[in-house]
């Protein structure tokens, strides 16, 4: 395995009724350096999506309990995750559908899991790319390879868990802004945990630790007292 390949670190979502594909899809990716998750019905897959923030999904239309296109629908009310149908189906008005309700990509089964893996990759690079602009976000000390998923303070890897990526990322595509501790729970925890604060609290907390010189008086993410928080912009 190539060092590209090897620093991937992108956790995929794997929706599929079929235990089977599940492991096929499951061992494909992790072969190829992405982190995996998987479910079997839809209820799941939505709860799955909300908590587990994936960076893309490879969804089954044939679902126990929902049709796929409802999972699609209902992920599309309040995030733009990649997904790529993978699926049986492959009448074009399935496609035509599955594709208009938000869906980015349909691959038929049997897949092919080289076309399968380069639908994955083209999908994160335009999904980063819509997302920051460019692969790379840079503010002060700290650089985030959007692609790779690491970040580099003063020009060092540093480690940080899913949720604090997650959150600094948050910060650094939205530095320069006032934004309330509800709408970045929101954003980064999912709907569900609009009003758990004190896990905001933790993770800002977490985060200051690791980016700030000196975590008790933060240059970077700045508290507004009663309404949430603020990445200050520095010169890169």
């Amino acid at each position: 395995m190539n060092e590209a390949v090897a620093n991937k670190k992108n956790l995929i979502l794997i929706i599929d009724d079929e235990p089977q594909i599940r492991k096929l899809l499951k061992i494909t990716l992790q072969d190829e350096g992405f982190k995996t998750e998987e479910c079997e019905n839809g209820g799941q897959a939505l709860r799955m999506t909300g908590s587990l923030k994936p960076d893309l999904i490879v969804l089954d239309l044939g679902l126990p309990d929902v049709d796929g296109k409802e999972v699609i629908s209902g992920i599309r009310e309040w995030s733009q995750v990649p997904i790529i149908v993978c699926s049986v189906r492959d009448a074009d008005r399935e496609v035509v559908e599955a594709l208009g309700l938000g869906a980015d990509d349909y691959v038929t089964k049997p897949f092919n899991p080289d076309i399968l893996i380069a639908r994955i990759n083209t999908n994160l690079r335009k999904a980063v790319t819509q997302e920051a602009g460019e692969p790379d976000l840079e503010n002060g000390r700290i650089r985030m390879d959007l692609v790779r998923h690491e970040v580099y303070l003063d020009g060092e890897a540093t480690f940080f868990t899913p949720r604090e990526y997650e959150l600094l990322r948050y910060f650094m595509l939205n530095r320069g802004k006032m934004i309330t501790h509800r709408q970045i729970l929101k954003d980064v925890w999912g709907p569900a945990h609009a009003d758990d604060m004190q896990y905001l609290r933790v993770y800002v907390s977490q985060l200051r630790e690791k980016i700030e010189l000196t975590p008790k008086d933060p240059t970077y993410v700045i508290t507004e007292p009663g309404i949430g928080y603020r990445m200050e912009v520095f010169d890169a």
